[in-house]
């Protein structure tokens, strides 16, 4: 191995690549503010965003992410932490890739999901598994992503610690293995009792949750004769686990078999530390990644990336375009120039960036795992491969089940050129699918997305960055499949059908409701009707 990637091993080392899936509302980024706060990122949590006089996420930037108090857009963040646990003082570096909260974004979930090495599965402790976080459990397990559990908001009434076990085990196949389990019943959290060690950390709240709550380590018998029952309650439930098996075990982690578990409160900032220590501890470092051709892309071999996001209108004094990349081999050096994979033509990378919300700073050295930002990539796409020496190109990133179609049309005739060219901008940028067919043609594309409300960002973000009024119309289709040209002709006779060919070449058929596809998957069942990645069942 040489001295290079010796230290290209040394840095992957270190590295832990993780995004937070869960259901709207369920405190995901509450809870990317605490993990910030614990990292001394920044000094003071900002509560939840979006509310009159509270301060807004550092993760969430978009007006319309302030104005409603949700994610619209991902972002990347990279801190270092210096593990308790490990024998080693050289800090760890983080990258925590941000993700839409709401489910009408779960698109852009999706595609960073290729982008990370773990998943943190948060689920509100009174609600349980909820739709949004079982769709996007699947896509962790198609890739094979291993999950850690965090049971968050334990500060108000909810569930038990065991209903909560059982449900994720029942519903998805996922046995929990509880790192560390609470004292005191959801709505009453005074601590948490470490499994593994035996001991008993209390936390003390702070004024607001703003500050890193303060922790106390005390023995079994100092915790008994602190909570009494509560501590007794916690041990009984956890050594009836442990009669279970329900213990931590590496290899059936990796394996997707069983998760890590953790009870926790993101505004109260209690757990947060503990959730920091066991993605150091037990998530997987950076791997190596199969090309389009099976053959596998070592991390000591030379740089390669994979462009996962393209994000524009990040800088309102700008009209910039910030392409992010995860790193999956190599060294990158800022000003070095790569290939483009998929058109062959040089790339220069000048300007790479680390994004932490809405802050910018320049990224001079990288490693596997890490994300930078390419400002001004207006040649990338969401799924391209970027290399040095010997060529590389990854499978692309699958595009995802459409659910909702709107047809849209600018308002002016004069203003048509920039309408195509906005069209091209968000079409590039996965914000929507971009559907057209002869009938319509080019005038009135059809826009498929996931959530309606991505229709919403296409509407203001042509206005604000194109100064293009557009009217939207949506159409009585929920559900597409892919097809084929000769399945295509017999599925353009069909009564609420209509097949439209997508910007990538794929054509789909949409459908008005799923018994009209099964009519039709019944008297034609030699027609191509393959579903989409996370289509709905």
């Amino acid at each position: 191995m040489s001295s290079d990637a010796a230290t290209v091993a040394q840095e992957v080392k270190r590295r832990r690549t993780f995004a937070i899936i869960s259901h709207p509302d369920a405190g995901k980024s509450t809870m990317t503010e605490a993990l910030a706060l614990h990292a001394r990122m920044i000094s003071e949590a900002g509560a939840i965003h979006g509310k009159a006089g509270r301060k807004s996420t550092v993760s969430d930037w978009m007006e319309m992410e302030k104005a409603r108090g949700i994610s619209v857009s991902s972002t990347a963040l990279q801190f270092n932490y210096a593990a308790e646990r490990s024998d080693d003082d050289t800090p760890n570096v983080i990258n925590l890739v941000d993700t839409p909260g709401h489910a009408d974004f779960s698109e852009d979930t999706y595609r960073v999901l290729t982008a990370v090495d773990a998943a943190v599965m948060l689920i509100d402790a009174a609600k349980g598994l909820e739709p949004q976080t079982l769709k996007l459990f699947q896509v962790c397990r198609h890739r094979g992503i291993p999950v850690i559990t965090v049971i968050n908001k334990w500060d108000r009434p909810g569930q038990t610690p065991l209903e909560l076990i059982d449900e994720i085990t029942e519903r998805i196949g996922l046995i929990p293995t509880p790192l560390y389990f609470p004292v005191g019943i959801a709505g009453d959290f005074r601590g948490l009792l470490d499994r593994r060690t035996g001991e008993y950390i209390r936390f003390t709240r702070t004024a607001g949750g703003a500050k890193v709550a303060p922790e106390e380590m005390l023995d079994a018998d100092a915790a008994q004769e602190r909570e009494g029952d509560e501590w007794t309650a916690a041990v009984e439930e956890s050594d009836l686990l442990a009669e279970m098996g329900q213990d931590h075990d590496q290899e059936m982690f990796l394996a997707g078999q069983t998760s890590p578990m953790i009870f926790a409160s993101a505004m109260l900032n209690f757990g947060v530390r503990q959730l920091l220590e066991t993605l150091v501890e037990l998530a997987p470092a950076p791997a190596g990644r199969e090309d389009i051709d099976g053959a596998v892309r070592e991390v000591t071999d030379p740089f390669s990336a994979v462009v996962f996001k393209v994000q524009a209108g990040m800088d309102t004094s700008h009209r910039d375009r910030l392409a992010y990349m995860r790193i999956v081999s190599g060294e990158f050096e800022r000003g070095m120039v790569v290939t483009h994979a998929q058109t062959g033509k040089p790339f220069a990378t000048k300007y790479a960036q680390a994004v932490f919300g809405r802050d910018r700073s320049t990224v001079d050295r990288a490693y596997p795992g890490d994300v930078v930002g390419l400002v001004n990539a207006m040649a990338l796409a969401p799924g391209d491969t970027l290399y040095i020496d010997a060529k590389v190109q990854y499978p692309p990133i699958p595009s995802f089940a459409p659910e909702h179609f709107s047809a849209i049309r600018v308002n002016t005739a004069d203003k048509y050129k920039q309408f195509r060219k906005a069209m091209e901008q968000m079409d590039s940028e996965g914000v929507v699918q971009v559907l057209r067919n002869d009938l319509r043609g080019d005038a009135s594309p059809v826009l498929a997305a996931v959530g309606p409300m991505q229709f919403e960002v296409v509407t203001a973000r042509m206005k604000s960055e194109f100064n293009v009024d557009t009217t939207i119309e949506p159409l009585g289709y929920s559900l597409a499949r892919r097809t084929d040209p000769d399945s295509a002709t017999e599925l353009g006779r069909q009564r609420g059908v209509e097949v439209f060919t997508r910007t990538d070449g794929a054509l789909l058929a949409l459908f008005s409701d799923k018994w009209r596809l099964q009519f039709i998957e019944k008297e034609h069942p030699d027609l191509m009707l393959e579903p989409l990645v996370a289509a709905a069942d």
